[in-house]
């Protein structure tokens, strides 16, 4: 069991979380160096790691009626990174473990000592999730960047239309 927080403080869990995706996080994740935005500018800018958005992706409303045309909602992230969604909820089927485990082997060319900077939105545990679960792997050099796209934005950074890594 992890020690209580202290006042105001969210302590890590145990295990992954399942539920109130967008809450406070924890300011630490074990085995990863939890960075800010000015750092994670710079590791991208110096090409340092590899970036991961885990933004989720809306799914297709099942009731749509026949001929209805479905338009995935937009997303913008951070230009140059890799976004990987669903892959942030506590509990993966087995489809999405497999697509997230297999896109992280080819973005780290089977490399698991090959940094990876792991984002979402701020206060979000999608991210903190993903990463976690990338450091169950045997990922030996993990970044999370809790602020995620919100922090890069208030750092004066723009964002562009991203698609998800197929």
């Amino acid at each position: 069991m992890t020690p209580p927080a202290a006042t105001g403080e969210v302590p890590e869990p145990d295990g992954y979380r399942t539920d109130g995706y967008r809450m406070p996080v924890p300011r630490t994740l074990k085995g990863a160096v939890v960075i800010d935005a000015d750092k994670a500018e710079q590791l991208l800018k110096n090409n340092a790691a590899v970036f991961l958005d885990v933004y989720p992706r809306a799914p297709k409303p099942p009731n749509l009626p026949a001929g209805t045309v479905w338009r995935d909602p937009p997303h913008a992230s951070i230009a140059g990174t890799h976004w990987l969604p669903n892959v942030g909820y506590g509990v993966l089927s087995p489809e999405f473990e497999t697509y997230f485990k297999s896109r992280l082997e080819k973005l780290t060319a089977n490399d698991p000592s090959k940094p990876v900077v792991f984002f979402c939105l701020k206060d979000c545990w999608m991210s903190w999730n993903a990463a976690k679960r990338a450091i169950a792997w045997g990922y030996t050099a993990v970044h999370w960047f809790p602020d995620g796209t919100d922090g890069w934005q208030a750092i004066g950074n723009d964002l562009t239309p991203a698609t998800p890594v197929p």
